[in-house]
């Protein structure tokens, strides 16, 4: 579906722009700098407002697709369009800028902070966005120069190691996806004479096949893996967590790591079916040992922001284990727990900074009786913690359960094993709190400041969306629904995988969450 309006290519363009302008402005005027910054990433959420508002609920194919040739001699074209399956992650990028550049403070070069900030999130939603693969392994490039210059301008004493760590995995995962798509789009023009580096086009096609389309899946997969990150390629995310301004940490978390998840779905599946097929088992057990791993070592940290660190490869291998489960309730519960994380654990890190402003240090064994002098807080705290292990009733409970009951009905033993990670989540946070939160107060935590208003401002609405999703994600699932169906139908077209049977109480819940007249994505 087209529009007139280019509004995909104003919330690429607008915060790139934003960056420039907000680079241009004196030095010595942080305050303009910051505001500058926000309204900038406040016209994103007027815009994803407005691509949400216009979205066809029923339509399972592409939306408000911007397509112009670019490199007509190479078949590079500026091609943008949204579906279901990314439509939440551009509005879930549009929605946490905004706090990560007026919630933390940043007490140097504020200036340098936003504009960084703002190229990030262009990076980010063009990503999200991209249907010509030329154009997003430009944007996939983009988004690893910020985030560099972010953690090691920003970040705490071990900065340098961080950046350098994290530069260097990435930049090995880039570089086999770069031989990936010049293998892929040269095989391709060799076999129907088109070149052309289009992402539908090169799906549709399916011209390459077998052991080469497995190579090609594990080329694009290696950059995807490292960095959602998958077990074992995951241990840059601690350090670059750690060491990250609270900013950084909860792009990192909310946005950065759903880059991974995300070209899984719209690069690896969509464009490989039967090689994703053939090695959905290795990702899945991968994606099983990253949930009881990540739970496992976070149990043991002391530092509470490393402990928050490594819940994120736990909960990632959620969402791994339901792409790679390859059913319709599986693959919708990965996408929505995606969401869900970046919200919860996006939350999370607000909190863990605050902290640190306070109390200059994030060991755990250093704090502890703060639910006495800052009860508020620690309300706060007690419910983006619960939505992070999955209670129901929050947003969290959602996708978790999705992704265990639609791979439990393909994948069974996979399933039975994952469900061991919501009790190790319960137990890691939980215990946390405990240690953080209960007991007497002691020496400067006696002084530890309640919630300002500033604060309620920032986490009010992070709150109110985490309870919200949980209590209500129906106009998610709608959205979602036909173009995951779509997804699974084109694997079944090109494979020779052929979605199970599905138990009645699926089929059920399935029928209530299909949008009214919609046609499936047909």
């Amino acid at each position: 579906m087209a529009h007139d309006l280019p509004i995909l290519t104003l919330l690429v363009l607008v915060p790139a722009a934003g960056a420039l302008v907000v680079a241009a402005l004196p030095s010595g005027r942080p305050d303009l700098a910051r505001q500058v910054g926000l309204v900038v990433s406040l016209l994103g959420v007027a815009a994803a407002a407005a691509l949400l508002i216009g979205f066809d609920a029923g339509e399972g194919g592409f939306q408000f697709v911007s397509a112009h040739s670019w490199i007509r001699s190479f078949g590079i074209s500026w091609k943008l369009g949204v579906d279901g399956i990314s439509l939440f992650l551009v509005i879930l990028s549009t929605v946490l800028f905004p706090f990560a550049i007026a919630g933390p403070k940043v007490h140097r070069d504020v200036k340098g902070y936003v504009a960084w900030m703002l190229l990030l999130e262009a990076g980010c939603i063009g990503v999200f966005l991209s249907l010509d693969l030329f154009l997003f392994f430009l944007f996939w490039e983009v988004v690893l120069v910020p985030m560099y210059f972010l953690i090691g301008g920003w970040g705490y004493e071990r900065r340098v190691y961080a950046t350098l760590k994290f530069f260097l995995f990435t930049m090995v995962g880039s570089a086999l996806m770069l031989v990936g798509i010049l293998t892929l789009v040269f095989l391709h023009e060799r076999a129907t004479g088109t070149l052309t580096f289009d992402v539908v086009r090169l799906a549709e096609d399916q011209s390459v096949v077998g052991n080469t389309a497995r190579w090609l899946f594990l080329a694009f997969s290696a950059s995807f893996a490292i960095k959602v990150p998958i077990f074992p390629l995951h241990t840059w995310l601690p350090d670059a967590h750690t060491e990250a301004p609270t900013g950084g940490s909860v792009i990192l978390a909310g946005i950065l790591l759903k880059l991974g998840t995300y070209g899984f779905l719209r690069f690896g599946l969509y464009l490989f079916p039967q090689a994703a097929r053939d090695l959905a088992p290795l990702f899945l057990t991968l994606g099983v040992v990253g949930i009881i791993y990540g739970a496992l070592v976070a149990t043991m940290q002391r530092d509470l922001k490393r402990l928050v660190a490594y819940s994120s490869v736990a909960h990632l291998g959620f969402i791994v284990v339901g792409t790679f489960g390859l059913s319709t309730q599986g693959l919708q519960g990965g996408i929505l727990q995606m969401v869900n994380h970046g919200l919860s654990t996006g939350a999370l890190f607000l909190l863990v900074g605050m902290i640190y402003e306070r109390r200059h240090t994030r060991l755990i064994a250093e704090l502890g009786g703060l639910q006495k002098v800052a009860p508020v807080f620690a309300g706060v705290f007690t419910v983006v913690m619960l939505s992070s292990i999955g209670l129901p009733g929050l947003n969290g409970f959602v996708g978790e359960f999705l992704v265990l009951v639609g791979t439990f009905v393909t994948r069974r033993w996979w399933a039975v094993v994952a469900t061991a990670g919501v009790i190790l989540a319960a137990i890691y946070l939980l215990w946390a709190y405990q240690r953080v939160f209960h007991g007497e107060p002691e020496g400067e935590n006696r002084a530890f400041a309640e919630m300002t208003y500033r604060e309620w401002a920032v986490m009010g609405p992070l709150v109110a969306l985490i309870v919200l999703m949980g209590v209500y994600p129906r106009p998610v699932l709608d959205r979602m629904a036909p173009s995951v169906r779509r997804l699974v139908r084109h694997i079944e077209a090109h494979s020779d995988y052929t979605e199970p049977g599905v138990p009645a109480v699926v089929v059920a819940h399935e029928a209530a969450v299909e949008p009214a007249g919609g046609n499936g994505g047909r």
